[in-house]
């Protein structure tokens, strides 16, 4: 969960009033905060936030805003937001072709009149490196610049150049380099030069005289993009990959800085076609879709019946825009959220409103005793015959490795056996998979247990993912059992021995093989375990080319079978 530094003084500022720490301890349950400890400078306070919903409150000034909003009964007026009067009295930030497959989003505005503290400009780096590292998922979702505007000539130009061609002065650097150099030398480019991996023309963010501002998602200009205590006048721009993501982002900005006493100036994003939001697109603006609920609805969730005036302030002294329509209500969010998807959502931030504590306890009514599924039930029973049958049990990880679950098994792609569940944004490639099948697990193991006494009999029962275009999830989840034998005279005749053995003591005699080709055994020593007509797992001799790329000296045989269709 996020968690942030704040000062003690430029919170009370914000807030308008002192704040003590029973102040504190009251209010940060609002925002579903807690103080985690101070800082090495006076006054720090470290606050942790138990949402990663709201983005808006990993700031000083998030906090502040909805604590006052509490405080006073009613959000606060943002007259940015209101819908500009005249025609041409915005500047304009042009996007040019070609960025719909690179990074095709751009939002803006300026602020003025605001001179830059050193708490202010601590906070605004805080929180551009908050919602960049984990609500833009690491700058590939979103990225923000913050410039000084007096420099800069409207309007500005988004587009695609060379990376060999175009040069500026980066951040923390005195001479000009290439956008190439920059991936390369830079720190920043070093870091996030993976986000542009594959991209023949890098972005650009230039003025009407050809000034660069930065080159995002990397790094700003030094020459613009330097911010220091003191400047009065910014301008603040985020791309990115998700158009409301940009938008919420820019409003969170713009709230931020007008809470901190700036007068925030749109601007108008001109697109080459149009997006969601049309061709011309104005930001900061208010984009949340209005929810309706009932009162029911809340009472029932809530457990408490609350008048429709409790309901109501409660929602408005918390942010929301209410209409009440008889027994619904139309709320509507705040420019700076964008978290709202159920109609639950609506009634969690009634009981954040109005305090946990104010609803009494209510003890159960009726007594019930847990227990074992059927599936687990049959799963302890088969570990409790494996462990008979003389094999030791394994518990291994359900995330793997492409090579481990594919490459060393002799599979490619297109095998049936090969589809697997592959995880986004993957931190390891040891852990980039959801596993398919487990005898991968067994064979890790087997791998560094060759000084062991043979024969070695290794088992698990555990979960692997299957791909499942039926389901809404498009996977299923299969509870198996996997067994491993290895020693010198391992052999097809055993594992069968055994897998019958097996389903005899489970009642399930009638267990079939039909003899299949597979890449991971021997040709004539493979078969499909069938039961009731249906497939239900692999019996058969691990390829010698399995047990060389697994470096496993000692002849294998195996079998693995669902157990969820034996219930």
């Amino acid at each position: 969960m996020p968690t942030i530094s704040v000062h003690r003084t430029d919170l009370a500022r914000l807030l308008g009033r002192r704040t003590t720490e029973k102040d504190l301890e009251t209010w940060l349950p609002l925002v579903k905060g807690e103080i985690k400890g101070s800082g090495d400078s006076a006054g720090e306070l470290r606050i942790e936030l138990q949402d990663s919903n709201r983005p808006d409150l990993w700031c000083v000034e998030g906090l502040a805003r909805q604590i006052r909003c509490k405080l006073d009964g009613k959000p606060g007026a943002y007259p940015y937001l209101k819908a500009a009067t005249g025609k041409g009295t915005l500047d304009h930030v042009l996007v040019e072709k070609g960025l719909e497959t690179v990074r095709p989003f751009i939002g803006a505005c300026k602020a003025r009149g605001y001179q830059i503290t050193k708490p202010g400009l601590t906070q605004l780096i805080q929180t551009q490196e908050k919602l960049a590292d984990i609500f833009g998922r690491k700058r590939r979702t979103i990225s923000i610049g913050i410039y000084r505007l007096q420099p800069i000539t409207f309007p500005i130009r988004y587009g695609l150049v060379d990376p060999d061609q175009t040069t500026f002065r980066p951040l923390g650097y005195h001479d000009a380099m290439s956008l190439r150099d920059i991936l390369d030398i830079h720190p920043k480019g070093q870091e996030y030069g993976g986000i542009l991996s594959g991209q023949e023309r890098f972005p650009l963010l230039r003025d009407a005289t050809g000034v660069v501002l930065s080159f995002p998602p990397i790094i700003n200009s030094r020459d613009i993009g330097e911010v220091r205590v003191g400047d009065e006048d910014l301008f603040i721009e985020v791309t990115g990959t998700d158009l409301c993501m940009v938008m919420l982002a820019v409003n969170i900005f713009a709230a931020n800085l007008h809470d901190r006493g700036a007068t925030i100036e749109p601007v108008t994003i001109v697109y080459p076609s149009h997006t969601e939001r049309g061709r011309a697109v104005r930001t900061p603006q208010r984009f949340g879709q209005p929810h309706t609920v009932t009162y029911a609805e809340i009472g029932r969730a809530l457990g408490t019946a609350l008048s429709s005036r409790e309901i109501q302030t409660s929602l408005r002294s918390y942010g929301y825009a209410v209409t009440a329509n008889g027994p619904r209500l139309t709320v509507t969010l705040p420019s700076y959220r964008n978290d709202l998807m159920h109609s639950v959502d609506v009634i969690e931030d009634v009981a954040i409103s109005r305090g946990y504590h104010t609803f009494g306890p209510l003890m159960p009514s009726a007594f019930t005793v847990g227990g074992l599924s059927r599936i687990e039930r049959l799963s302890d029973k088969v570990r409790e015959l494996m462990i008979g049958f003389g094999f030791q049990e394994i518990i291994s990880n359900i995330l793997g490795s492409r090579e481990d679950l594919v490459g060393k098994m002799r599979l490619s792609e297109d095998d049936p056996g090969a589809h697997r569940i592959v995880i986004e944004n993957v931190m390891s490639k040891t852990y980039e998979n959801l596993r398919q099948w487990i005898l991968p697990s067994l064979l890790r193991v087997e791998t560094t247990s060759s000084r062991s006494f043979y024969p070695h009999r290794l088992f698990e029962v555990g979960e692997v993912a299957v791909p499942d275009p039926t389901t809404d999830t498009g996977t299923r989840t299969e509870l198996r059992l996997s067994a491993l034998l290895a020693h010198a005279d391992a052999n097809f005749s055993e594992a069968h021995a055994y897998l019958a053995l097996l389903c005899y003591d489970l009642s399930k005699p009638d267990i079939h093989l039909t003899p299949i080709l597979h890449p991971s055994c021997m040709e004539g020593r493979a078969a499909r375990i069938e039961w009731a007509g249906q497939p239900i797992g692999l019996i058969g001799e691990l390829h010698p080319e399995v047990l060389e790329r697994w470096q496993i000296t000692m002849p294998c045989s195996m079998f693995e079978l669902a157990l969820d269709p034996l219930l």
